[in-house]
This record gives structure tokens, sequence and C-alpha cells, in this order.
């Protein structure tokens, strides 16, 4: 049976996160991800994949390799219909966080809480859409793709 999922995956022009809460959200999205996914890109062999994701002139690249980093395929996606999803996300992580340095009360985190794993779950089934056909992802590896994908538009 093959190995179809990630073993590395690499933000090589990441910018540097904002904040320690941005660059937890964006640890913990990796290692949920090398925990747990399925990544089966079409007509590949067998894997296990290292990913490297990158954001160039508006376009997400997904340049997927093999287990010694050599690359096999890369995939580009435009990224226009992902760009109010990542507004709103970005806006939404920035809100929790001073929610919880602030103290706010606990309906309030817990309302930015749902409103981020709506956008999430929004995000997930779109990128497993676009991904339709060359790269069959499960849904929590495309929540927590789309999680990496935000972090790479991180304004400093």
């Amino acid at each position: 049976m093959p190995d179809r999922h990630l073993i590395r995956i690499e933000l090589p022009e990441a910018p540097p996160p904002p904040s320690a809460y941005a660059e937890a959200d964006r640890r913990q999205a990796i290692e949920d991800l090398l925990r747990g996914n399925r990544f089966d890109p079409e007509g590949l062999g067998p894997g296990p994949f290292a990913l490297h994701l990158m954001v160039r002139e508006g376009r997400l690249i997904l340049d997927i390799r093999d287990k010694d980093d050599a690359p096999l395929r890369a995939i580009i996606l435009v990224l226009g219909p992902f760009r109010r999803l990542i507004k709103d996300y970005l806006m939404l992580v920035e809100n929790h966080e001073e929610a919880v340095t602030t103290g706010a009360m606990d309906a309030r985190v817990q309302a930015i809480d749902m409103g981020r794993r709506g956008l999430h779950n929004e995000a997930a089934e779109l990128l497993t859409t676009r991904l339709e056909g060359r790269i069959a992802v499960d849904f929590e590896t495309a929540r927590r793709l789309f999680t990496l994908i935000a972090a790479l538009h991180q304004r400093v």
C-alpha cells in the first residue's frame, strides 16, 4: 500500500510571524499535519512526500517533493478565490489574540473561535475543490493547509 502522506512541510519564503501567538498557530498547524494527514497527488509515486508552500505573484505554489527533497511536481493555484477567507481569517486570529491577552470574557473568545472554525471549514472545502483531480486531501489536512496558506500572507 502506498504511503500517501506528508512527512515534511516547509514555508521557505514565509514572512516572520507578527507575534508569538501567530508563530504558535503556524507551528501547531505543521505539527498537527505531520501527526496525521492524507496527501495523495495524482500520478506520483508511492510517497511519502515533502511539501514546500510559497506565494508568488498572487499564486499559491505547492512544490511537491519526495522524502529526500527531490522535486516531483509543482501545482499552482490562483489565490483570488481565497482572498476574502484569508483576510477574514487573519482578522479573526488578531481578534482572538487580543481577546485572550486582554482577558476578555469567555463568551467573546468562544464566539471568535466559532467564527474561526466556520472560516476554516469554508476554506477547507474550497481548497479541496481547487485541488480536485490533482491532489486528494482529507478535510483536516485541508483545514491545516489553509492555516499555513494564511500564514504566508501575514504582514509584519
